[in-house]
């Protein structure tokens, strides 16, 4: 199970932090992302953090958005700063075993997923 939270509303240059809880599945042995989906684009990937803590970072959210994961409580973070319009989107924390021992943003590649938590950027 993996439920996101910490989304809201907030204007051009503030900041959020999501938090995603999950449950039921060995989380340490799993590579972690977030995606984002906004009405009527497709999903696509945002960060993703491995078993070993490396992290990819999409071009758009690259120095802005920082990943990251605490294996002890089993949930993983995004600290987005700076945050723009364009990043309006309803955000997904996703888990796959890593069995390649690298993170990745392609989603068909993701066994579970989370409900999603709404980021709303106003300018």
């Amino acid at each position: 199970q993996l439920i996101e939270s910490g989304g809201g509303a907030v204007v051009s240059g503030g900041s959020l932090r999501l938090s995603c809880s999950t449950s039921g599945f060995y989380f340490s042995r799993y590579v972690m992302a977030w995606f984002r989906q906004a009405p009527g684009q497709e999903r696509g990937g945002v960060a993703s953090i491995d078993s070993q803590h490396h992290t990819i970072y999409s071009d758009s959210v690259r120095g802005r958005f920082t990943i990251s994961r605490d294996n002890d409580k089993t949930t993983l973070h995004l600290e987005m700063n700076n945050l723009k319009p364009t990043d309006t989107a309803k955000y997904y924390c996703a888990a796959m075993e890593d069995y390649r021992g690298s993170p990745s943003l392609s989603g068909g590649q993701f066994d579970y997923w989370g409900q999603g938590t709404q980021v709303t950027v106003s300018s």
